[in-house]
């Protein structure tokens, strides 16, 4: 009996090892599965700076369309597309959600004969800067005031802390997404800046909201430049500068040389007013990251390491402030930085 004993101990051991090997295996797989899934929830996505949807001039391509498609005409923009609501307007157009072919696309339609010069103009931009930071053109009829464009449901950039509340978006809503969100507003800028056009200025952004509102949020989280009614170019050679509008501005968010310089006792006059370059788009990144990077866990963080690049955009002499290329260039430095310490971090979790 003490016999039988003893071998059901050692068939024990001899069970509870195997058992011990599988337990230490799942263990480590786990940990693997644990670092890829940090690895892929740590990185930001990283953005192609080639364009998927490069097409020649002229042509588009939108979605899961495979070839490139010449620029509808008057004739198809009247038999080919439906237009289902409207979902937005400003003072040069209305914006109608329509339906092309079984996709949806947005039809803007001229508010008022009164500004239809601006409404060319901002035509004339669309078809001249198409590129990734740039809204696709899919047509346009000058005989009927429309301009017909790619849609993107999320909406303007006004619309971002509602959209990321969403259950479905709190994947992205982390400081890591949010900083590729200001990465791609400077890279907006930055383009604007070394246009084919020229240097040109984004001047319909006297507030934040009305400066959010000229942007767009696609799908897959980038941002795209929508309204480009109010472009003017900057010749520093030339010595061509620009002045945005003909009225009085005020307020903390527009540059310091784009306020009255002559004090209460002179009345405003257009004529007296100083004109100015590219760098008020400057001035205002900081309140616009500032934006973008919202409030979520890591944001003060990233605040903290573009503080001095920042406090540099917001110096009263133009000149001292860096380039869109410079502050992209510091932003991605930053987001290198903080992801390398949260993987390492991570690493020793592990």
């Amino acid at each position: 009996m003490e016999r039988k004993a003893q071998e059901s101990k050692k068939g024990l051991t001899h069970r509870e090892v195997p058992r011990v090997v599988g337990l230490l295996l799942a263990m480590a797989l786990m940990n693997v599965v644990l670092y890829l899934c940090f690895d892929r929830f740590f990185i930001s996505p990283q953005h192609s700076t080639k364009d998927p949807r490069s097409c020649p001039y002229g042509y588009f391509k939108m979605g899961q369309m495979k070839n490139c498609s010449p620029w509808l005409s008057c004739e198809e923009l009247r038999t080919e597309v439906r237009q289902l609501k409207r979902v937005g307007e400003g003072a040069v157009k209305r914006v109608f959600l329509s339906e092309w072919k079984e996709r949806k696309v947005a039809l803007s339609r001229l508010t008022s004969l009164e500004m239809r010069d601006d409404f060319l103009c901002g035509l004339q931009m669309l078809k001249s800067l198409q590129s990734k930071h740039i809204v696709t053109l899919l047509g346009y009829c000058e005989e009927d005031n429309t301009i017909l464009t790619e849609y993107h449901p999320l909406g303007s950039l006004s619309n971002l802390e509602e959209t990321l509340n969403l259950s479905k978006y709190q994947n992205v809503n982390t400081w890591q997404h949010r900083l590729q969100l200001a990465m791609d507003y400077v890279g907006v800028i930055n383009y604007l800046h070394h246009s084919p056009l020229g240097t040109l200025v984004m001047c319909d952004s006297n507030d934040l909201p009305k400066t959010l509102s000229q942007y767009l949020l696609t799908s897959n989280f980038s941002i795209v430049a929508n309204d480009l009614d109010a472009l003017p170019l900057v010749n520093h050679s030339s010595g061509t500068f620009v002045k945005c509008g003909h009225r009085e501005l005020h307020g903390d968010f527009i540059a310091p040389e784009q306020l009255w310089p002559y004090g209460e006792d002179i009345p405003f006059h257009d004529d007296l007013m100083p004109s100015y370059d590219e760098k008020i788009d400057i001035w205002k990144i900081p309140d616009v990251s500032s934006f973008l990077l919202g409030h979520v866990e890591g944001s003060d963080m990233v605040r903290f390491h573009l503080f001095d690049i920042h406090k540099a955009c917001k110096s009263q002499n133009p000149a001292e402030r860096p380039t869109a290329q410079d502050i992209l260039d510091t932003y991605q430095k930053v987001l290198n930085l903080l992801r390398d310490t949260v993987m390492s971090q991570t690493r020793e979790m592990l």
